[in-house]
């Protein structure tokens, strides 16, 4: 798809999920919730559902493991990394979110540029969806920019794919939603909603992270993010790079062009696998390849392109070993 049609449709979209539940708030009174009772739904639906799927999923997979001689000592430490590199990157949102983020969020909502919209299911509904939208987004950006590829290239080096997977976070992985989250918050909708509309698109995709369910009934294929399509996002099969960014709704990749089926099998991983389960390798990596790339780029100007250019790029007639010109 071209770049000026994929920047209409993407304007389009955004425009109309915020403009429904302006129009409806302008034109109709509907029941509003309180700020309890959203806060509520969403702690049940996010929180909660680590209790009753991501951790029965996971023993699950142990269990399929076992049965399938696949439980190894390399997946245990990977799981294990994987759990400690969400403790890493959870203190750092935790030091971002008080000195830096919490303040963008009350200065987005106080400096909105349209008012504030009033908490009913039309405006938690548009919420959500422009949550998952923002999130394809961003999620692309991050496959398709070298700056992006640094922190989220920790999530895609595991060689496993099961619930811990969901939870191997990279550094930066918190940073990078400010970009689309405050202009959102700048549009009207409350701050608090916001966070908890990511939060819900996260945890969904989280889910989506196993290998124990096969492919869906089609139009659930169609419509959503399932495991197949995640499993195929995952891959580091050539056909399958920078393929189905989406959290719940896969017409997004459908609509843009970046939708791939899952038909070979899939192999996990990145091109140059990190080969370690060493907690601090696999979540510092991709910062340390990337300042050795740019120790080795030549010309100050090319430094700063490679922050965002696509994550294999070089300029032209220099080559980075030990990645390849195609790496991801």
């Amino acid at each position: 798809m071209s770049r000026t049609r994929t920047l209409i449709y993407t304007l389009a979209i955004i425009a109309t999920l915020i403009g429904i539940p302006h129009y409806v708030a302008e034109n109709f009174s509907l029941p509003e919730y309180t700020q309890e009772a959203v806060d509520t739904f969403f702690y049940i639906f996010n929180d909660l559902s680590v209790l009753y799927i991501i951790v029965p999923f996971f023993i699950l997979e142990l269990i399929r493991y076992f049965v399938m001689k696949k439980l190894s000592k390399n997946l245990a430490l990977d799981s294990v990394a994987n759990l400690l590199t969400v403790g890493f990157f959870t203190v750092i949102n935790y030091i971002l979110g008080i000195l830096f983020a919490t303040k963008l969020y009350v200065l987005a909502s106080v400096y909105s540029i349209l008012p504030e919209l009033p908490l009913t299911w039309v405006t938690v509904v548009s919420c959500i969806l422009l949550a998952d939208f923002l999130y394809y987004w961003e999620h692309r950006l991050m496959h398709e920019m070298g700056a992006g590829w640094v922190t989220h290239t920790v999530h895609h080096s595991s060689e496993h794919f099961n619930m811990s997977v969901a939870y191997r976070f990279g550094p930066l992985d918190g940073f990078f939603p400010l970009f689309f989250s405050i202009p959102a918050v700048l549009m009207g909708f409350n701050p608090f909603l916001l966070l908890a509309a990511e939060l819900f698109v996260q945890t969904f995709q989280a889910v989506l992270h196993t290998e124990i369910i096969g492919k869906l009934f089609k139009p659930i294929e169609y419509i959503f993010n399932t495991p197949s399509h995640h499993r195929v996002h995952h891959g580091s099969n050539r056909q399958y790079w920078d393929k189905n960014y989406a959290g719940i709704l896969i017409v997004w990749d459908r609509l843009l062009k970046t939708f791939e089926p899952e038909v070979e099998k899939v192999r996990y991983g990145i091109s140059e696998p990190i080969n370690s389960v060493n907690p601090i390798v696999v979540f510092f990596h991709g910062v340390t390849r990337f300042y050795k790339k740019l120790k080795h780029t030549k010309g100050f100007s090319n430094k700063l392109l490679s922050f965002v250019k696509a994550p294999h790029w070089m300029p032209e007639g220099q080559t980075y070993p030990p990645q390849t010109s195609d790496d991801k």
